[in-house]
């Protein structure tokens, strides 16, 4: 029989193995409501913002997803796109999945992400978590940016008036810097991103650790988890 410590135990080292290691990332934009979006998630002051079609933010947070069945108004934001602070350091936002935990404690987490291989090894991007995948592996982190394809769901098409798979690729999305020429305005600094900044990294390895999240992102996303008071 497990005593009530042993169980205690059991699961602050599940909680604790979700505060750093090693992971993996793929890249996606699929212009759904991230899951983080819906209240009752996380202990948070409110869901990350979504947004109607035209990019307006929404009053409505139980505004159903564009990807739902059905359909429904709410989509991502394009605001939650990544961008650079300096030549080794930038923001951004993922869905997460992390090993022996659960939206309940990343959502509206923020993770430092050290790549580990390919051309950005050495740089580091702190996002925060706005979404999850049923999709996605243990400690994975899919990073949001524009043209990174649109995977399982695509709402770009109703949004943005993107191809019915996407901006290229439904996995990878677009393979060159001059692919983001035609994109809405809104997201073309962040399809640049990934071939400036990200240097057109496919797939790098990381190393992550839970960190405060930075103002930057919180006054994006509009979610702040309770008892966290985000950095300038």
């Amino acid at each position: 029989m497990v005593s009530l410590k042993q169980l205690a135990l059991v699961t602050f080292v599940a909680g604790a193995a979700a505060q750093s290691g090693s992971g993996r990332t793929t890249r996606y934009w699929d212009c759904c409501k991230g899951s983080c979006g819906w209240a009752g998630k996380a202990p948070v002051n409110q869901p990350i913002r979504s947004c109607d079609k035209s990019d307006n933010p929404l009053a409505d947070m139980a505004a159903k997803s564009a990807c739902d069945n059905g359909g429904g108004v709410a989509h991502m934001c394009s605001n939650q796109s990544p961008w650079a602070i300096d030549d080794k350091l930038a923001y951004g936002f993922a869905a997460v999945k992390l090993a022996g935990s659960s939206e309940n404690a990343w959502c509206c987490s923020c993770y430092e992400l050290t790549f580990t291989s390919g051309p950005v090894s050495g740089q580091q991007l702190i996002v925060q978590a706005t979404n999850t995948g049923g999709d996605l592996g243990e400690n994975h982190f899919d990073l949001a940016m524009p043209g990174g394809g649109v995977g399982i769901f695509n709402a770009c098409t109703s949004q943005w008036g993107a191809p019915p798979n996407g901006w290229g690729a439904q996995y990878g999305g677009v393979s060159s810097r001059p692919d983001c020429d035609g994109f809405p305005e809104k997201l073309k600094a962040g399809c640049y991103w990934r071939f400036d900044w990200f240097k057109g990294a496919d797939n790098p390895d990381v190393t992550f650790k839970k960190v405060t999240c930075p103002k930057a992102l919180t006054d994006k996303s509009g979610c702040v988890r309770n008892g966290e008071t985000p950095t300038q």
